[in-house]
């Protein structure tokens, strides 16, 4: 077993304690946290389990203790990974293929209601995740909540995650360390001729080596043309000399995510390629001497427009700077221009520069994972802002 921290099974108790005090505060008496595969971290968040194949919740009344839902065939993966003891399997959680077992006796969203609220009637409900929610789901929680209004309650669970505890900064800044060594790893071994899927294969079989447990989102390196996709996978595309290529990776530790994203060029840089470095990388630090507890998320937003136009790389921008960053590599809060909250210590976000261009299909990302103090930013992933140059 490799040592890395995880999340004591205390701290999960306290969420619920926590998301139980808002629920009374704005009047919900049921709420479901719900998750799929690719974003689990409602469901995960609260109970540590990570759906495969089926989706899940949790579902928390406003007093007592929350059940985990789950679909028909995880009741063993789910018993051995668990923080709630209560475990409930329920076809409308059943994978996409939509089996029917028949024979297998399961629970429905009236039984579970039934029983966490003792026959209580439900006035408000919401659900956590609601925008990732199957129709399956959906229209299987409306039959059993009749004319009670599912309403997105998103907001009520983001609002406690938004502020990492130290046992989370310990799983981020450890997801970090290895998303570091990997990043380091994967620049000792690239080489022109590999293609984007093979230096792909570099990062997971190092960082599944460092200990984590898997990647952060599933990771890519664009090359030469096509490189100004802000969100991509690899290619069988081969690393050609002169190319500038963008590399993406993020390593995961007990459910918290990592990034880092940086520019390579294979052979001596252009001065169209230096240029675009620099920028993405003055305006990655300049980002970073912002970010300090106190200060207005939109004003940080605005200044990084401005920032990029001056350095004449206006039409490079798509969005930016900022997204979270916690049990999913891109969570609430986004920093935007509309955004209208102040940045809190321990918030931590992705400072993501994406610049890529639609003329000449380069693009590039600078990203590293930070966390907003009293008066500084700690950066996580820390990763070196040079001039990456690979001889060939």
């Amino acid at each position: 077993m490799v040592n890395v921290p995880s999340i004591p099974l205390q701290e999960y108790k306290e969420r619920v304690k926590k998301v139980q005090a808002l629920m009374k505060e704005q009047g919900y008496d049921l709420i479901l946290c719900y998750g799929n595969e690719a974003e689990p971290q409602y469901v995960r968040y609260f109970s540590n389990y990570w759906p495969s194949f089926e989706t899940a919740g949790v579902l928390i009344a406003s007093e007592g203790e929350p059940m985990l839902l789950i679909g028909p065939e995880s009741y063993t993966y789910a018993l051995d990974r668990t923080k709630i003891p209560t475990i409930k399997q329920l076809k409308a959680f059943r994978e996409s293929s939509e089996p029917e077992y028949p024979g297998k006796k399961l629970d429905t969203f009236s039984q579970v209601f039934e029983e966490i609220l003792g026959g209580k009637q439900i006035k408000r409900f919401g659900v956590a995740g609601l925008p990732l929610m199957t129709i399956g789901v959906y229209e299987a929680l409306k039959e059993a909540l009749g004319d009670t209004k599912i309403e997105n309650a998103n907001d009520v669970v983001n609002k406690i995650r938004m502020i990492k505890t130290e046992n989370e900064l310990k799983c981020m800044r450890a997801a970090a360390e290895i998303t570091h060594k990997t990043f380091d790893y994967v620049l000792q071994n690239i080489k022109v001729g590999m293609t984007e899927q093979q230096v792909v294969g570099l990062a997971l079989g190092k960082m599944h080596e460092l200990g984590a447990e898997r990647e952060s989102y599933p990771p890519w390196v664009l090359t030469g043309k096509g490189s100004d996709q802000a969100i991509s996978r690899p290619r069988n595309k081969a690393i050609e000399k002169g190319d500038l290529t963008f590399i993406q990776i993020g390593a995961r530790v007990d459910g918290y995510a990592s990034s880092i994203g940086r520019a390579v060029v294979f052979g001596k840089a252009t001065p169209e390629q230096k240029a675009l470095i620099e920028c993405g990388y003055k305006a990655h630090g300049d980002i970073i001497e912002r970010l300090v507890a106190g200060t207005p998320a939109s004003d940080i937003a605005k200044f990084h427009i401005e920032n990029v136009t001056n350095m004449g790389f206006k039409d490079h921008l798509l969005y930016g700077p900022c997204h979270g960053n916690g049990t999913m590599e891109g969570e609430a809060p986004w920093i935007e221009t509309t955004s209208n909250y102040l940045l809190e210590e321990n918030m931590t976000f992705c400072v993501d520069i994406f610049l890529g261009s639609n003329k000449t299909g380069v693009g590039l990302r600078i990203e590293d994972v930070v966390c907003v103090k009293n008066g500084y930013c700690e950066n996580l992933t820390n990763y070196p802002k040079e001039l990456f140059e690979i001889d060939c």
